[in-house]
């Protein structure tokens, strides 16, 4: 089946404004104006299949779209030469696709206005990698946000989105300006829990609720001082091993497990 035609301009020099733009927000220098460059099929389906505008697509010659169509419509198309692509793109073997898409936004009001807010708060990680990771986790696991705090790596930065494999086009995701802003939760009846190595209650044990807000903090670091007054119980995984910590990802995907499962029981 072809997918949606359109009709296509040639990029003739490294100067075109569009690709600038585009080399400009693949290495996460560009403008903060509400538009996103992606790189790779999968994560530009997964941008067009949560319903995301397509501003600009961008094709290295060859690519079979060029030819059939893409499964979705963009207003711009350009063809890009096969050196001038690869100069502009951020991965080590680009796939021959880019995009600049609408970013999501979303509110704190509009995150804590559901009947049963389940959420994840990132507590200064700056690892995109991890960022990324429990985004995607938080999604999988049924969370209805992720809250980033300073000096936590930003959601929208290229490797974020890489590794939450678009999960961030879906699940709410805010950056937050300071730990203060989490008093929100306490008014809307949000147990915050702060998430610690070998303190608080065992996750297996500890009965959380319905409403309620996961701190993870970073392996170095843990949870900073602002944020842990702010939390109304503390808890732990039990590990049986010699382990002083877990990588923050890990820990995020384990807490978001066993809270599932107490939903199911």
């Amino acid at each position: 089946m072809r997918g949606e035609t359109f009709t296509i301009e040639r990029v003739a020099s490294r100067q075109n404004p569009r690709l600038k733009d585009l080399r400009q927000r693949l290495a996460d220098r560009g403008p903060t104006d509400g538009w996103l460059a992606i790189e790779g099929e999968n994560l530009l389906r997964e941008a067009a299949r949560s319903g995301l505008p397509v501003r600009t697509l961008f094709l290295r010659e060859g690519h079979p779209w060029l030819e059939n169509g893409a499964p979705f419509s963009a207003d711009v198309v350009l063809a890009v030469p096969g050196e001038m692509f690869a100069s502009v793109c951020g991965t080590q073997a680009p796939q021959g696709v880019a995009a600049i898409v609408r970013q999501p936004q979303w509110t704190l009001d509009a995150l804590l206005a559901g009947n049963a807010p389940r959420l994840i708060i990132l507590d200064g990680i700056q690892d995109p990698g991890n960022a990324g990771t429990i985004i995607r986790t938080a999604e999988a696991f049924g969370a209805t946000g992720v809250l980033l705090l300073p000096p936590a790596v930003g959601p929208w930065r290229q490797k974020v989105l890489r590794a939450s494999a678009g999960s961030s086009f879906r699940l709410p995701v805010l950056a937050l300006d300071s730990p203060q802003a989490l008093g929100a939760l306490h008014g809307q009846g949000i147990r915050i829990y702060g998430c610690a190595a070998h303190e608080g209650a065992s996750i297996e044990q500890a009965a959380i609720g319905e409403r309620w807000a996961m701190v993870i903090g970073s392996e170095g670091s843990g949870l900073s001082r602002p944020v842990a007054a702010l939390c109304d119980g503390i808890l732990h995984i039990p590990c049986p091993g010699p382990v002083e910590s877990l990588n923050a990802a890990t820990a995020a995907a384990i807490l978001l497990y066993a809270a599932s499962r107490q939903r199911e029981v």
